[in-house]
């Protein structure tokens, strides 16, 4: 079965084909970074518009990748929700249009199920049942994923997810959207210990995040000293880093070990973040926890992980209808 995916919940444009659930024919991805980055986050109007111009040429792109015809796909997926409204309204429309003019199958994806499929496309990829973060700028979850359609939600952030927290700390240091990269890149040249930054981590037993009093201390800091230069901004840099690193860590190896699971996978745009992975891996090793990551190319918003999850909705007979509408917030 050869599956169309189509992603348009953010600022991403994408197409990817993808056989039997697990082999990638094609992936094209059109980003609005640049067009964003002048107003230090995203424009849900803009994002909206430009996804209506890119989303023919990106899916044209992945057929021609694929070197397939139209005629060669047996189903379409697209992005249901969660996500900006205006910005899924463009994709999920188009795919349902597409499906029905070709008489296809179609599949409306929880883009959140998506993100635990990327860890799926993976080689190696976890066995089940495994422990799953899913991290970006708008959501920090933890699921124990038992089977293919079953995702317990252990815990979830309070107020900020990770990624937003990296964007609005990016922000205050004047560091341009989005915020992980660049803060990734600066933390490198620094000694994390150095500012004592809040490990925020709840009441105890609780798997939940919070945010909010780490940004809050962040903003205190460069309020109270002179942060002008890139040395100073790369040190809060990788102060801030280490802070979220650890709490993320530490709340895995837990969920992990409370499950009795020896197995943890993160995903989402912050999974690309090899020093997050590259400490997750080194804390869960001691204990005996192995750890799974997409490469980066799976880490962000991808039609791949859309067309993977839509395949085993369409085996499933879980289909969308022409009345089927998108949805802006959810839980899985």
């Amino acid at each position: 079965m050869i599956v169309l995916g189509i992603e348009s919940s953010c600022d991403e444009t994408a197409a990817a084909l993808v056989k039997d659930g697990n082999v990638i024919l094609s992936s094209v991805v059109a980003s609005q970074i640049d067009t964003h980055h002048q107003y230090g986050g995203v424009v849900p109007e803009l994002a909206s518009r430009m996804h209506i111009e890119a989303i023919d040429p990106v899916i044209c792109q992945a057929l021609q990748q694929a070197d397939i015809d139209i005629t060669d796909i047996d189903g379409v997926a697209a992005t249901r929700g969660p996500g900006l409204i205006g910005a899924l309204l463009v994709g999920f429309n188009f795919a349902k249009a597409f499906a029905w003019a070709a008489k296809l199958p179609f599949a409306g994806v929880n883009h959140l199920e998506a993100h635990i499929y990327s860890l799926l496309l993976t080689r190696p990829h976890p066995d089940l049942p495994f422990i799953c973060l899913v991290v970006s700028g708008g959501h920090t979850n933890i699921y124990y994923v038992s089977s293919p359609d079953q995702f317990e939600l252990m815990g979830q952030t309070r107020d900020d997810a990770a990624g937003e927290a990296f964007d609005k700390v990016a922000k205050m240091l004047g560091l341009g959207y989005p915020g992980g990269p660049v803060i990734e890149r600066l933390a490198r040249t620094k000694d994390p210990a150095k500012i004592p930054f809040p490990r925020t981590m709840l009441e105890k037993g609780s798997f939940d995040f919070s945010f909010s009093g780490l940004k809050s201390s962040v903003a205190r800091h460069i309020h109270d000293h002179d942060i002008s230069t890139e040395d100073d901004k790369a040190q809060v840099a990788a102060s801030f880093q280490a802070a979220v690193i650890d709490v993320l860590s530490d709340k895995l190896i837990r969920a992990a070990r409370f499950k009795n699971c020896p197995r943890i996978g993160v995903s989402g745009g912050v999974s690309a973040n090899r020093t997050f992975v590259e400490t997750l891996t080194r804390k869960a090793g001691s204990k005996q926890i192995s750890v799974f990551a997409p490469p980066v190319s799976l880490c962000g918003d991808n039609a791949a992980m859309i067309a993977a999850r839509g395949t085993r909705m369409i085996e499933q007979g879980e289909l969308c209808r022409l009345d089927h509408d998108v949805f802006s917030r959810t839980r899985i």
